[in-house]
Parts: C-alpha cells; structure tokens; sequence
C-alpha cells in the first residue's frame, strides 16, 4: 500500500510540476517537440502496421490461389 500511496504522490507531483512548466515559454517549447515527436513515432507505428498488415493479405490470397489451384488439379486428376 505503500508503494501505491507514493506511485500517486510522485504521478500528482509531475503533473503539477509540468503543469508549472508548461506556463513557460521554454515549457511550451519542450512539450510541443514531445508533442511532435509522439505524433512521429506514433505516425510510424500506424504506417508499419498498415504496411505489414498488407503484406499478409497478400501471403494470404496468394496461398488460397495455390490451395484453389492443386485442389483443381486434383479434381481433373480424379476425372
């Protein structure tokens, strides 16, 4: 419970202090690049999951043309 009570007292005491931070100029500066450098970062998460995302739809379209095509095969086999 200890380690909980001070877990909050530090959280609310950086939220404070950026808060006061923040009311600067150089504040203002600092938490606009974090700012932008999340956005970036989170930017390059959502293009690299869309990206790969794509490529196994195509592993799997690919693979189901291959299933279609020996099953066909062994249809005519049969035949």
């Amino acid at each position: 419970m200890k380690g909980l009570f001070l877990l909050a007292v530090g959280a609310a005491a950086g939220f404070a202090i950026a808060h006061q931070v923040s009311k600067t100029p150089e504040g203002q500066k600092f938490f606009s690049d974090v700012d932008a450098k999340a956005r970036e970062f989170g930017d390059a998460v959502v293009t690299g999951y869309k990206s790969r995302e794509a490529e196994l739809k195509q592993t799997i379209a690919d693979a189901q043309g291959v299933v279609s095509d020996l099953s066909a095969r062994a249809r005519a086999a049969a035949n």
